[in-house]
């Protein structure tokens, strides 16, 4: 999975085992430029499970982020990482979903209830803040 990831990158997103550790994933994902992260970059630590591709691999981002998905431990809610993993899914359709769920922030689904009301109530304050934050 990681050869086929170096051979076909997904624009924006930076893979890299760990010490040659093919289990844990030193990731980054780029903010598109059209969305409040532009600009940032938003490191993340992907880890497979022993029993991988049954079980989901664990997405904690170390860089914080201000988004209704992803909460303050910096766990990420997607349901391909829950309730809907399948071992058929491959590791470049989870960073794609990663990298999906960084750059749309909804309210729907969230991991951070307060910051997805400000995201359904009041959009320009979620954005000036998103901005403000990744600038940070």
């Amino acid at each position: 999975e990681l050869r086929d990831i170096k051979e076909r990158p997904i624009d924006g997103i930076f893979v890299e085992p760990e010490n040659d550790n093919l289990f844990v994933w030193n990731c980054a994902v780029k903010g598109a430029s059209d969305t409040p992260y532009k600009g940032g970059t938003f490191r993340f630590k992907l880890e497979l499970p022993s029993n991988f591709p049954f079980k989901a691999p664990t997405v904690v981002f170390q860089t914080k982020i201000y988004h209704p998905g992803i909460n303050e431990e910096g766990h990420i809610c997607v349901p391909i990482l829950r309730d809907e993993w399948k071992p058929s899914v491959t590791l470049s359709t989870v960073l794609a979903v990663i990298q999906e769920k960084v750059n749309n922030p909804s309210a729907d689904d969230p991991f951070e209830p307060d910051i997805a009301a400000l995201l359904k109530n009041d959009k320009a304050k979620f954005l000036a803040t998103a901005k403000e934050h990744t600038k940070k």
